[in-house]
C-alpha cells in the first residue's frame, strides 16, 4: 500500500497518479489536465453522493448504482454534458482504476457492469463535385510562388482524387515521387492499402516536383515548406480556410471534408461500398456505410426540391 493507507483521500491517489500519468507515461499538460478535471469532478461528485469524504477503500465498495448516480448527475441540469465528454469521463475514471489494482490491489468489478453513453456518429461533410473542382483551381489563383501553388495542388488532389488523410500525404518521402498509377499507403493502426493514382494526380504531384527548390532526397519527406522543412498539418488546414473563405464555402469545408466528397462521390456514380471501404481504409464495413446514409439524405433532398408531387 506504500505511504498510502485505505483512509486516505481519493483525493490525495488522483495526484499521484497524475503525477505517473505525466512522468512515466509522460503524457502531455493537456491531456493530463483533462484526466485531472474528470477525476476531480468524480471525486467531488461521489463524497457529495456518499454524503462523507471519498476515501481510497470506497473505491472497491462502490456499487453500480453509486457510478449510475455519478453519471445522473454529470448529465443533470442545463450544464449538463454531453454522452461524448460523459463517455471521455467515464475512460479516464477507468484508467485510474486500472492504476489502483496494480498500486494499491483495488479493484471493483461493478465498474465493468458501466456501459458509456451511446454516441451519435456525425455525418459526413463532403463538398459537392462543382466545390472540389474549384478548390483545386483556386490553389493556383493566390499570388503565391508557382512552386508553393503547385505544392498546394498537388496535396488536395490527394486528399480529393485517392481519399488520403492528411496524415497519409504528408508522410509521403522523396521515393515515393513520382507518383506510379498505384500508391500503398499505410494509415491508421499500421494497416496497408493500396490506391489508384488518377492521371491527374499523377501531373498535379510532377508539377510540383518540377519546380520545388529543394532536394527531394528518397529518406526525406516529399512535400516541403517554405524554408525546405517537412510540410506541417497545419498549413494544409491555413490553406483549406483561405481557399473556402475566397470561395465563400462553409466552414465545414476542410481538408478532411475532400477525403469525405472521394468516398461520397464514388457512391454517388456507382461505386461499390466494399471497393470503398477497401480505398479508406476502413476496418469495419459499417464505418464506410455512413457515406450510403449521407448519399441517400442527398437524393431525397434533390427529391424534396425538384418533383412536382413531393412541393405540392
Amino acid at each position: 500500500m506504500d505511504a498510502y493507507t485505505l483512509d486516505s483521500p481519493v483525493g490525495q491517489a488522483i495526484l499521484v497518479f497524475l503525477e505517473h500519468l505525466s512522468g512515466e507515461r509522460r503524457l502531455s499538460l493537456h491531456t493530463v489536465d483533462n484526466y485531472r478535471r474528470d477525476l476531480e469532478g468524480f471525486d467531488s461528485c461521489l463524497a457529495t453522493h456518499l454524503a462523507r469524504p471519498f476515501r481510497l477503500k470506497d473505491l472497491s465498495q462502490l456499487q453500480t448504482r453509486d457510478f449510475r448516480a455519478y453519471m445522473a448527475d454529470r448529465r443533470r441540469g442545463p450544464n449538463g454534458v454531453s454522452a461524448r465528454s460523459l463517455s471521455r469521463s467515464l475512460s479516464a475514471i477507468r484508467t485510474f482504476y486500472a492504476y489502483a489494482k496494480r498500486r494499491w490491489d483495488i479493484d471493483n468489478p461493478a465498474l465493468s457492469l458501466i456501459e458509456s453513453p451511446k454516441i451519435p456518429r456525425s455525418a459526413p461533410k463532403p463538398v459537392s463535385e462543382t466545390a472540389a473542382q474549384s478548390l483545386l483551381k483556386e490553389t493556383h489563383n493566390r499570388g503565391q510562388d508557382t512552386w508553393i501553388q503547385a505544392r498546394d495542388a498537388a496535396i488536395l488532389s490527394l486528399l480529393y482524387g485517392c481519399g488520403l488523410r492528411i496524415s497519409e500525404a504528408l508522410s509521403l518521402k522523396g521515393r515515393d515521387h513520382p507518383l506510379g498509377t498505384s500508391l500503398t499507403i499505410t494509415g491508421k493502426g499500421n494497416k496497408t492499402r493500396m490506391l489508384p493514382v488518377l492521371p491527374a494526380v499523377q501531373d498535379a504531384s510532377n508539377l510540383y516536383a518540377d519546380l520545388c527548390p529543394f532536394e527531394l532526397a528518397p529518406d526525406q519527406a516529399l512535400f516541403r515548406g517554405v524554408r525546405g522543412g517537412a510540410l506541417g498539418a497545419r498549413t494544409v488546414q491555413k490553406l483549406m480556410t483561405e481557399l473556402r473563405s475566397r470561395l465563400g464555402l462553409a466552414s465545414t469545408a476542410t481538408p478532411h471534408a475532400l477525403r469525405h466528397s472521394f468516398a461520397t462521390h464514388l457512391l454517388a456514380h456507382g461505386g461499390d461500398l466494399r471497393a470503398i471501404q477497401e480505398l479508406l481504409g476502413h476496418a469495419s464495413l459499417s464505418t464506410t456505410q455512413i457515406y450510403a446514409e449521407v448519399e441517400s439524405s442527398r437524393l431525397l433532398s434533390i427529391y424534396d426540391g425538384t418533383h412536382p408531387r413531393a412541393r405540392r
